[in-house]
């Protein structure tokens, strides 16, 4: 893709003093690195809101389903500002060609899950969820969302960098001429990545696409859209993906050598056990591929789902 990814980012994560207590929480994995693929958008709903930086700090209270957020010390209550904001925000964001958002964790604005949430006894729990960051994935529940902190976990972090990017290729069929044939092509290179994730979502959007010619064109690109990315968010595991390593090994079985054939199974094998990344047995199957000029599975994304540069499979 030539064009840089659009993702959404708390404003504070770039480095932008916006905090509260005039901070920032800089993340370098963001901006050297993951930064070099995308562009971001950044919201500070704090500051974009109206409140001053620096501020007093602010806290979620009441019911976790619909919490007010008050001042810590002065008791103000800052809901009707921020959720006024908020529904303006997400208003303009959906015409920025966002394919995703970071936000920052624990805030009580932009915190996507396990948010603090006080009761009327000043005890807290981890509850809530962030009034700009609940308010942003009600309105745009395919979009795929992350905090900063759960990208520190090498499997979260792959499987959201994969999710953009595949968000971002299917953005590419539907800016083109958006025909039928343009989505079984997709379909047809990302099969085994879908299956890596969830065999359920395999099956279904198999069925769909044999029936594509008997479903209104935009129903059926809606309904796709929506188990694509429904379906690459359930996390793949070592079991799964192994799955699908037998099921590409399986397209040599007349070209290598018994040796051969059981190294590649040795190599599955001690990734499925978790001995070995991910990248070990891919690597092995792209040698193959190149090797033996297997076409279906050169086209495959499963083997190269985002640039090999972020080493996303050195890790899981």
């Amino acid at each position: 893709m030539e064009a840089k990814i659009r993702l959404g980012i708390s404003s504070c994560l770039l480095g932008n003093a916006v905090r509260y207590d005039g901070g920032h929480k800089l993340d370098r994995f963001l901006t050297d690195t993951l930064g070099h693929y995308v562009e971001y958008v950044p919201v500070c709903p704090e500051v974009e809101c109206g409140m001053s930086i620096p501020r007093e700090s602010m806290r979620l209270e009441g019911n976790p389903d619909s919490p007010r957020l008050v001042t810590t010390r002065t008791k103000i209550d800052k809901t009707e500002q921020m959720l006024g904001w908020a529904e303006r925000r997400v208003a303009e964001l959906g015409k920025e060609g966002l394919m995703g958002f970071i936000f920052k964790s624990d805030s009580p604005s932009s915190g996507m899950e396990r948010v603090k949430v006080y009761n009327e006894k000043n005890m807290a729990s981890k509850t809530g969820i962030g009034m700009f960051a609940r308010t942003f994935m009600k309105h745009f529940p395919l979009l795929p969302v992350e905090e900063e902190g759960r990208l520190h976990d090498p499997v979260l972090r792959e499987n959201f960098i994969e999710r953009i990017f595949v968000l971002a290729r299917w953005r590419e069929i539907l800016a083109g001429d958006g025909s039928r044939g343009s989505l079984v092509a997709f379909h047809t290179k990302h099969k085994l990545l879908i299956l890596s994730h969830s065999n359920r979502h395999y099956q279904e959007m198999g069925k769909l696409v044999a029936g594509a010619k008997q479903i209104p064109r935009q129903k059926l690109f809606d309904e796709y859209q929506r188990q694509l990315m429904e379906g690459l968010k359930i996390k793949a595991t070592p079991k799964k993906n192994s799955n699908v390593l037998m099921h590409m090994a399986g397209y040599f079985k007349d070209q290598l050598s018994s040796d051969e054939k059981a190294e590649l199974i040795e190599i599955i094998e001690l990734y499925r056990k978790e001995l070995v990344p991910l990248i070990v047995p891919i690597t092995l199957v792209n040698h193959y591929v190149r090797k033996f000029r297997q076409p279906y599975l050169a086209d495959q994304y499963y083997l190269r789902p985002h640039p090999i540069e972020l080493q996303l499979r050195n890790h899981v």
